[in-house]
């Protein structure tokens, strides 16, 4: 591994969280929409306290570049702010200071790495999730995170695939990360190709996500049902042309509004994480990072 390449993988982390966070997605914190608990300004900070640990996730277990990035995050902010999107991002920037590549690309790298976790994995990812406190967690009959880390006797992967009915970031894992490559990451180079504002092509990304799977933190706080009205509601907004019309951005501006309230009950957390992976994968497959200048030219 490369210093330079290192040096891609950090800066390809860094970037996607940068601007999944500045994109106005509907329900989420971005510039001037912020939650009583969690600022615009601790999401920025985040992205930047994760890079140490993603520089060197190519040369160390998966578990340990997740804990040591939570554990970093924790150093500067105070809440939850980017659990979900260091465990999607851990064993992706893995593989992608893989040399030499995968032969077959970055999603079968992906899946020989999951097929690879072990029970220490396991063990330190319980204990990143204790110390980073997500909200709506519920608590689970096997495995609990609660749960001294002694008391973890399966691989990571084992533990997510128990985990995947109630929380699409497990079940990446199990599906090598399906929604990240097939529906995230295709639909931002569809919008790209296309020669849409980045920015836009972000959002409406996200729209895309949440409008073909039911966000997973919105059904553990308010259940499944709520979270597929969320979802339904997304659908609505894009067809009606979504980010990409008059119209749509006018359905786009209520969904938005009708999805905040003091609690942030509904906010599509999980989508948020998806969209940051995609655009990892965006920047790191294909050379996106080459191209960054013209994406923050089209911005």
């Amino acid at each position: 591994m490369s210093d330079w390449n290192s040096d891609q993988i950090a800066w390809a982390a860094h970037i996607a969280c940068l601007l999944e966070v500045c994109a106005d997605k509907p329900g989420n914190v971005t510039w001037g929409k912020e939650f009583w608990d969690t600022r615009f300004v601790d999401f920025m900070i985040s992205a930047v306290a994760i890079g140490p640990a993603l520089r060197a996730a190519p040369a160390a277990p998966v578990g340990e570049t997740i804990l040591r990035a939570v554990q970093d995050t924790r150093r500067f902010v105070h809440t939850n702010t980017n659990l979900g999107m260091i465990l999607l991002l851990a064993p992706l920037a893995k593989e992608a200071g893989r040399e030499p590549p995968h032969p077959e690309g970055l999603r079968a790298g992906v899946s020989d790495v999951l097929r690879t976790l072990t029970v220490d994995d396991a063990r330190r990812t319980f204990e990143a999730i204790r110390l980073a406190a997500p909200g709506g967690l519920g608590r689970a009959d096997r495995y609990d995170v609660q749960r001294v880390e002694a008391d973890v006797d399966v691989t990571l992967l084992e533990a997510m695939r128990t985990a995947q009915q109630r929380d699409a970031v497990a079940r990446e894992y199990v599906t090598d990360f399906e929604i990240t490559f097939q529906v995230g990451c295709a639909a931002l180079r569809r919008f790209w190709a296309e020669g849409r504002s980045f920015s836009d092509a972000v959002v409406q990304t996200a729209l895309v996500i949440l409008s073909q799977v039911p966000d997973t933190l919105i059904a553990r706080k308010e259940g499944p049902a709520v979270a597929d009205q969320v979802s339904r509601q997304a659908r609505q907004v894009l067809e009606t042309g979504g980010v990409f019309s008059t119209a749509g951005r006018e359905a786009l501006r209520r969904f938005d509004h009708a999805i905040r309230d003091e609690h942030h009950r509904l906010n599509p957390g999980t989508t948020a994480d998806l969209v940051a992976a995609s655009l990892f994968v965006f920047l790191t497959e294909g050379g996106g990072l080459d191209r960054f200048p013209d994406l923050i030219a089209r911005w």
